[in-house]
Order: structure tokens, then sequence, then C-alpha cells
């Protein structure tokens, strides 16, 4: 996709701080340190848009980002080993069961996953707590440059098994070679043209 404007709108915490529902939003999900900010930056062809930081659990609000006028990415706080008090991990928790439950404009969630782990509990009940509700699940290995081709294959079936979905679901992302780049956005844009074409 061509970007002719990405532009941080505002940050949020609960419903009545959320922007006017008036674009389809893809909301980005994944463990801290995933390379997500990294990704969105990628994605938008901006090398700031979204900081990025080497400490986990920088991301402490639902940041909305409005992309071309078209669309609204949703940058989640990240789970995982976020060095904060475990009562803000809780309030995380609910602030984006929150958003992810009651969004109407909400029409999928890239979930991040780092290529060189295994997924944890935590994303396989993620992915069925997502299922549940009906919304799409895009799923991200990033940082693939880190693995060779054999690797990564290797690192998709290791997924696919842990989380029981097929391997084609998977989408291999590097930042650095751009590799993954353009199947991202073609799942993006399905999912907001599937909406579209529902009415919705």
């Amino acid at each position: 996709m061509r970007i002719t404007s990405a532009e941080f709108v505002k940050s949020a915490t609960r419903p009545d701080h959320y922007p006017e529902m008036d674009l389809p939003e893809i909301a980005f999900a994944g463990r801290s340190n995933v390379g997500k900010s990294t990704l969105i930056n990628v994605l938008v062809n901006r090398k700031h848009l979204v900081k990025t930081s080497s400490t986990p659990g920088r991301t402490q609000l639902l940041n909305f980002f409005n992309i071309n006028g078209k669309m609204m990415f949703v940058d989640l706080p990240g789970y995982g080993y976020a060095k904060v008090p475990d009562r803000v991990k809780k309030d995380w928790g609910k602030m984006i069961e929150t958003y992810l439950s009651d969004r109407p404009t909400l029409k999928a969630v890239v979930l991040i996953l780092d290529i060189r782990r295994t997924a944890q509990t935590e994303e396989i009940d993620f992915i069925n707590w997502l299922i549940e509700r009906r919304v799409p699940v895009i799923l991200i290995l990033t940082k693939a440059d880190k693995l060779s081709k054999t690797q990564q294959k290797k690192q998709v079936a290791v997924n696919a098994a842990a989380l029981n979905l097929p391997p084609e679901t998977f989408i291999c992302f590097s930042a650095k070679t751009r590799l993954g780049l353009d199947r991202v956005w073609a799942a993006i844009n399905a999912c907001v043209k599937m909406e579209e074409e529902n009415g919705a």
C-alpha cells in the first residue's frame, strides 16, 4: 500500500477517550519487546511514528494512528516480561480486554511473535479468546532475518503445532529486509475490505 499520511491521533485508557468510530481499526498485540512498534513503523514507511524502546513495557496506553485517512492502527501495550508492577499489568489487561471486546470498528488483531521463540499459553489463550469473539487474527513472526530460510520454516512448523493452526496462517516478517511486508498489508486490507463488503 502507498502511504500518503500516517499520523498519531491520541492515546487512551478507556472508551470515552477513544477516537470517533469513523474508520476501521487494526490492533497490534504481542509480547513486550517483540518488535511491534518497529513493524508498525515499517508498514507505514515512517522511522519514528511509533516510538521504539529496548525497555520492555514502554507502551502503556492504547495509541491510535490514522493511516491514509482510511484506517486506524491501534498499538496495544505489550505483555509478558514487561518490567512494571503487577497492578499495572492487571490494569493493562482490563484496558485491552475492554477495547477488544467492545469496539465495533475493530476489524482484526495483528498478533506478533518473535520467530525465534515458541508460542506460549498466553498466545494460545489470546487467540482462542479472539476466535470466540469472531475477531480475525493476523499472525506475524518477526525478526525472520535472524534465521536461515530452513530455520524459518522449522519455526513456522513449531508455532503452527503449538497453536494448532496451519503453517500458511503465519507470515514471516523482517524489518531489515522487508520480507513479508506485502503479505502483511494484503492480510490487513483483506480484513478491512471483507468488513466493508459485509456492510460493517
